[in-house]
């Protein structure tokens, strides 16, 4: 079965172009032109990967790409933004929403094509259906809620494992505390955004050698949580 894309793009020639070399490489591709329409079709079907404008009439690329994190129906499914603005402190804002990676207007098919295949190949190895995440000397058991360091089995609460698991699950993707707030704990409860602090600091007295230098779960300053894994 062909990998399914959903392009949310408000200018149709655009939208066409990708769509066209999209097809070309056997890909199935519904074209949205609106924020509105993209999230209809969002709840009609399941995308592999959405290739998502920012600047969209009716709801904000931002939003939809939230909304798309939040969802576990497309906890599979790559995020790709595609807009003209190309300013850092929006290619972090779209970072930091739980896309996949960010591309430039005007671009090459070919840049696009190779950024849809990588975001592919990360998406499915990020998401195996793998009971056992192992992250060097780290290892998640989802089935029986164990977490064991260099062979020594950790205690942690129910949220301290939902938290470490949401990171582990989604290696090297960059995470702020509201994302982690809405994940882990709900968007229907309130809990304050240093919450989050609080937790990944016991998380880390619990599972890092140094908690102070921490190996697994790193910080980028002003930005964010993750989890650093090589491959």
């Amino acid at each position: 079965m062909n990998k399914k894309i959903l392009v949310v793009e408000d200018e149709n020639e655009i939208a066409q172009l990708i769509a066209y070399s999209l097809k070309k490489e056997n890909y199935d591709v519904v074209i949205a032109l609106d924020g509105e329409e993209a999230l209809k079709k969002l709840k009609e079907s399941f995308y592999d990967l959405v290739i998502l404008d920012l600047m969209l009439p009716k709801i904000h690329g931002m939003e939809i790409c939230k909304l798309i994190k939040n969802d576990s129906k497309f906890i599979s499914t790559g995020i790709i933004i595609v807009t003209a603005k190309g300013e850092e402190a929006d290619k972090i804002s779209g970072l930091e929403m739980g896309a996949d990676d960010y591309i430039t207007k005007p671009f090459s098919p070919r840049e696009l094509i190779a950024r849809v295949k990588a975001v592919m190949r990360r998406t499915k190895s990020e998401t195996s259906n793998k009971q056992i995440i192992k992250i060097k000397n780290l290892i998640i058991d989802k089935e029986k809620y164990l977490v064991t360091v260099n062979d020594q089995l950790k205690r942690l609460s129910a949220t301290e494992f939902k938290l470490l698991l949401y990171l582990a699950e989604r290696p090297n993707k960059i995470f702020n505390r509201d994302h982690l707030l809405d994940a882990v704990w709900g968007q229907d409860i309130y809990v304050d955004s240093r919450t989050v602090d609080v937790h990944i600091r016991r998380l880390r007295l619990k599972i890092e050698n140094d908690p102070d230098n921490p190996e697994y779960i790193k910080t980028l300053r002003g930005v964010g949580y993750f989890i650093e894994a090589q491959y």
